[in-house]
C-alpha cells in the first residue's frame, strides 16, 4: 500500500519536481525596463499576435498539441498567442518556451514549487523586487510569461547562446544536464514546428 501511495504522489508532483530554484543575477538595464510594461492577466490580442506571426498556422498546430493540457479552446488560444508574443519579443523560440513551461509547471497557471516559484514559468517572487513592480502578480498570464521570457533571454545572453547553461541557470541547476535535457526532449518530441507542419 505504501509503494502505491508513494507512486501516486510521485506521479501527481512529477511536473513540479523540476520547479526552479532561480538565483538573482544582475540584469542589464535594458532588460529590466521590459518588465515594467504590459504585465497583466490579459492575453495578447489577435492583432498583437498577427503583427508578429507570419500566419495562423503556428497557432492552429500548437493548439492541437496543447489541447490535452488546456481543454478550453478560447483559454488555449489566448495562452498560445501570449506565449508567441512574449517569446518572440524576447528573441526566443516560442516552442522552447512551451517546452520550459511543460517541464516547469505542466501548463498549470497556479503552480507553486517547494521553493516558492510561481505560475506557468515558475518565477521566484524575488524577481518582482529586483526587476518588476510590487503590483505585479506572478500568477497573471502575461506577467508570468514576460518575467520568464525576460529572465531566460538574460541567461542566454549571459551564456553566449549556450542553451544547456542558460537553462541550467534558469532552473537553478547550472552544471547539471538533467533539466536542460528534459526541456530539449519536450522541444523535440512535442513542440518542434516548421512552417509547413500542421
Amino acid at each position: 500500500m505504501y509503494k502505491l501511495t508513494g507512486s501516486i504522489l510521485l506521479l501527481l508532483f512529477s511536473n513540479l519536481i523540476h520547479a526552479n530554484n532561480q538565483r538573482y543575477e544582475q540584469l542589464a538595464a535594458s532588460i529590466q525596463t521590459i518588465i515594467l510594461h504590459e504585465t497583466s492577466d490579459q492575453a495578447v490580442s489577435y492583432i498583437e499576435y498577427a503583427a508578429m506571426a507570419d500566419s495562423i498556422t503556428w497557432l492552429v498546430s500548437m493548439s492541437r498539441r496543447l489541447e490535452k493540457f488546456i481543454p478550453d479552446l478560447i483559454e488555449r488560444e489566448e495562452f498560445l498567442r501570449t506565449v508567441y508574443y512574449e517569446a518572440t519579443r524576447a528573441g526566443l523560440d516560442p516552442q522552447l518556451v512551451l517546452s520550459v513551461i511543460q517541464v516547469e509547471s505542466g501548463f498549470k497557471k497556479y503552480a507553486i514549487s517547494r521553493s516558492g516559484a510561481r505560475g506557468y514559468m515558475q518565477i521566484m517572487p524575488f524577481w518582482i523586487e529586483v526587476i518588476g513592480h510590487q503590483d505585479h502578480n506572478l500568477f497573471h498570464l502575461r506577467a508570468n510569461l514576460r518575467y520568464g521570457c525576460t529572465i531566460l533571454r538574460h541567461y542566454l545572453d549571459k551564456e553566449k547562446g549556450n542553451y544547456i547553461r542558460a537553462l541550467g541557470r534558469y532552473n537553478g541547476s547550472l552544471g547539471e544536464v538533467t533539466y536542460p535535457q528534459l526541456v530539449f526532449d519536450k522541444w523535440a518530441s512535442t513542440w518542434r514546428y516548421a512552417a509547413s507542419s500542421s
